[in-house]
């Protein structure tokens, strides 16, 4: 490469400007947007022998891609008197006439700008160098000589946190959210860019989220003391202020509120963007693949969209809506057989429904099938229907329109009624491995119903995007006026340990499983990138 700009290089940029050189730069090398990449993959084939290549470069004079190696490009400058192009994998400028690249500071101005811009659309902040330890973190390195490494017995991630007074709930969510995989690498690798005024930082609830990732895994063994997120919760969410025992579903929607609040500013990172499938085929009243219209990371990981379907018992006109959602809440008070035995061929919607009755799910799948089950109105509660242009009644079914990353299923174990309050201690076996596609809207048939041959092959283990492992279960012991949380954490595929507030002790996946359980988590299996 000639490290300077041609002659024939100044006389096309007197001319003509930099402009042409700044929109192949943006869509078809830099590719700042999902857009441009499509357009990229779609675009870029040489106009002669229509190959994707190899090396194509793009005539700087007029719309025009041709392979470097089969002298495509070549043949077009010398026949058509365009003697610059630019290489469409590196972005250096081509003279045909010096036959060599050219080095321009202003098109490399250009380009860095556009290189930088594209990595904020896919949330990396800088270019990578190498780490270079200043004098603090020689000093460190010289006082540990000893490094750590994640082996099979490594104890690095668990650590116990001090009850500072009923706390419990939030000691068990704490040690949910810090072993939730994508939300640890996010903050272990300072992703996290704190928006609030220096003055003001040290009350932002991310920044102590983010400490806090630090404490779990720096290798420490004492129990760490979470007064500085107590402090923060008190400050974010009054209503949890005190030292009264309180919910940790409560907790964990308060304290993802507040995180997702907190992060908003940061919020034009795309880490992990499959939203799109929100908007296919559907009026999504929110206009946006994301239903919060945020990419934080909070939102990147829990949450979903879910799909209700209100059907006109008259003309069978779907009104359809997609909300957003944090987690899945799934009675487990009674409600009657359908009639007749299900079997393992019978779909989601088969044997369980909204209504008041005798029976009791004994499964997450079988609350799942519940939850999923179309639910009939009734006449007290007719909608207007904008085909019939008249009140009717009408059937409801929730479904899955977008999978979190992170799936929480909360069962809800306290029942408040009129006149009496109770716990629903009842046995709700939950599996390791989940395979959520019955209950996804695309598995809805135009009945109401599920196709049978999606439940079939789940339950043949079926090998899809849509499945999801257990990761993380918490615990209630006790009564609805009083009792304690602990909770159950994955470490490593087969590794299970229970967190009892300071206390961490081994478990076995037997123990896990035959819990009560409260809070489920489990994390999809497969990610996918857009």
């Amino acid at each position: 490469m000639t490290m300077g700009s041609c002659e024939h290089l100044q006389e096309y940029k007197t001319t003509h400007g930099t402009n042409s050189f700044r929109i192949i730069h943006t869509y078809f090398i830099a590719c700042s947007s999902a857009d441009a990449r499509r357009r990229k993959a779609k675009s870029c084939v040489c106009h002669t022998c229509r190959l994707h290549g190899p090396r194509l470069h793009a005539c700087l004079n007029c719309i025009y891609f041709g392979c470097y190696g089969a002298k495509h490009i070549h043949e077009h400058a010398e026949t058509k008197g365009h003697h610059l192009a630019v290489d469409m994998v590196h972005g250096a400028v081509y003279c045909f006439e010096c036959g060599d690249y050219m080095y321009d500071e202003q098109l490399e101005e250009i380009a860095r700008k556009q290189y930088t811009k594209s990595k904020k659309g896919i949330g990396l902040r800088a270019n990578f160098s190498s780490w270079e330890p200043n004098e603090v973190e020689i000093e460190i390195l010289r006082q540990n000589p000893k490094r750590r490494k994640v082996e099979i017995k490594s104890s690095i991630g668990l650590r116990g946190l001090i009850n500072l007074g009923n706390t419990c709930f939030m000691n068990c969510i704490v040690q949910a959210l810090t072993h939730t995989p994508v939300l640890r690498d996010f903050f272990l690798s300072d992703q996290h860019s704190c928006q609030v005024l220096s003055q003001d930082a040290r009350q932002c609830l991310v920044c102590e989220m983010s400490r806090l990732f630090q404490e779990f895994y720096c290798g420490a063994r004492t129990p760490h003391i979470p007064y500085r997120l107590l402090h923060l919760v008190w400050t974010n969410a009054r209503h949890l202020a005190g030292y009264e025992q309180q919910d940790a579903h409560e907790f964990l929607i308060a304290a993802l509120d507040v995180l997702h609040r907190h992060c908003k500013g940061y919020s034009d990172n795309i880490l992990l963007s499959y939203n799109s499938q929100l908007n296919a085929g559907t009026s999504d009243s929110n206009g946006s693949g994301n239903p919060h219209h945020c990419n934080c990371i909070i939102d990147q990981i829990f949450t979903g969209g879910l799909q209700s379907d209100v059907t006109c018992q008259q003309c069978n006109n779907v009104s359809t809506t997609i909300d957003p959602i944090w987690d899945i809440s799934l009675d487990l008070g009674p409600g009657p057989p359908a009639g007749g035995s299900s079997n393992s061929n019978s779909s989601p919607n088969s044997g369980f429904t909204n209504s008041p009755g005798t029976y009791e799910p004994t499964s997450l799948l079988e609350c799942l099938k519940r939850f999923t089950k179309p639910e009939h109105l009734g006449s007290s509660a007719k909608i207007k229907c904008s085909t019939c242009s008249s009140y009717q009644e009408s059937t409801k079914q929730l479904t899955m329109k977008k999978l979190p990353i992170v799936a929480c299923f909360h069962l809800k174990r306290f029942e408040h009624s009129t006149g009496y309050h109770k716990k629903i201690s009842t046995y709700v076996s939950f599996p390791e491995e989940l395979d959520m596609t019955p209950f996804m809207s695309s598995s809805r048939n135009n009945t109401n119903g599920y196709n049978n041959q999606v439940i079939q092959e789940s339950s043949r283990g079926l090998s899809c995007d849509n499945k999801y492992s257990l990761f993380a279960v918490v615990n209630h012991m006790g009564t609805i006026e009083s009792g304690h949380y602990t909770c159950f954490i994955r470490q490593l595929k087969d590794q299970w340990f229970k967190c009892d507030d300071h206390l961490i002790n081994k478990a076995l996946p037997g123990d896990v499983l035959n819990s009560e359980g409260y809070l489920l988590f489990y994390h999809k299996q497969i990610l996918e990138y857009d």
